[in-house]
């Protein structure tokens, strides 16, 4: 418990320069970019004279210096208040509640999706290298990396919405359908199979590669060979010694894998029209909605960040040698 804390804690004071690096950084490129929020107002507004867009800018709080305005943002920051949207009128903060419990629900079942049957498959493949079915669970998980998730979206679509008409073609539930409990529950199941396998599918192939290679290096090392000579069965070895020692590049990737995943959410998102964070993203791209647009960024950020704690925090209980030389040093 000792060693937890202090792991949390050392990752939490080295997060705050790295989240003032991503603020300030995420400002002034926004800043740099051409046109603004109310720029893109006036083009589907139907355009709009000089005075109005004058007018717009002072309310907006658009007409300061770059520098007032990065300190007035820093300064709300200090105060948990993410800002305005210019393109919804409504608070920065309650956009993101909204529409993040929907992503988070996105990628954490595409998360577990392809990091229980990757790994599955992995163990499977990597407890005899060499063999048969590694080769061609190999040669399964090089295709599917291969395939873009946009266009598996796609064709997931066309086969079991559109021709089998088994599933929803989009959105995150039946709309107005007045369903409670189970019966929800059930209804936001169906709506997500599609975009969890589209997004999982992926990274599955990736877990599944990824513990093959970890497990096939495992076999060689001294402590397998001493189980050997013990006389141990060869499945108690697999799962007792060298399935333990070969997740700790797995669930290295996972940690990577989770800015990616964020990010190919959007891609899923804007396929299957689901309200979530990653649709949220590119209507504030779409609308130059800069306030937006960066708490967006900060709060992915922090999702990195405490995704990548979880994976130090998981490292401690995978190799206990690892959480004790953060506590020590």
């Amino acid at each position: 418990m000792r060693r937890a804390l202090i792991l949390v804690r050392r990752r939490a004071i080295s997060a705050v320069p790295v989240l003032l690096i991503v603020v300030v950084a995420t400002f002034l490129l926004l800043e740099a970019a051409p046109g603004d929020a109310v720029d893109a107002y006036l083009l589907s507004a139907g355009g709009g004279d000089a005075a109005l867009a004058a007018g717009l800018r002072a309310q907006y709080g658009l007409d300061q210096s770059l520098l007032s305005r990065l300190l007035l943002y820093m300064a709300a920051l200090g105060r948990l208040d993410l800002g305005w949207s210019v393109a919804f009128e409504r608070p920065v903060l309650a956009l993101i509640a909204e529409r993040l419990p929907t992503t988070l629900l996105l990628m954490g079942s595409a998360t577990a999706l392809s990091f229980g049957l990757g790994s599955l498959f992995g163990v499977v493949a990597g407890s005899r290298p060499g063999s048969f079915r590694d080769r061609a669970l190999s040669i399964g998980a090089l295709t599917l990396y291969a395939i873009p998730g946009f266009w598996l979206g796609l064709v997931l679509v066309l086969v079991f919405s559109v021709s089998l008409r088994w599933l929803p073609i989009a959105g995150i539930e039946t709309i107005a359908s007045g369903k409670h409990g189970l019966a929800r529950a059930a209804d936001i199941a169906r709506h997500l199979a599609l975009p969890v396998v589209a997004l999982g599918v992926i990274y599955l192939a990736l877990f599944l590669r990824v513990m093959r290679s970890a497990m096939a290096e495992v076999w060689r090392q001294d402590f397998v060979l001493a189980a050997r000579a013990k006389g141990l069965t060869r499945r108690r070895i697999v799962w007792r010694h060298v399935v333990r020692a070969a997740l700790l590049p797995l669930v290295t990737v996972l940690g990577l894998q989770s800015a990616g995943m964020l990010g190919g959410s959007v891609v899923i998102e804007s396929v299957f029209a689901i309200p979530g964070f990653g649709r949220l993203a590119q209507e504030a791209v779409a609308g130059r909605d800069a306030p937006l647009l960066i708490g967006i960024i900060l709060t992915s950020a922090v999702l990195v960040i405490l995704v990548n704690l979880a994976v130090d925090l998981l490292y401690a209980v995978l190799d206990p040698r690892i959480g004790a030389s953060e506590a020590s040093s």
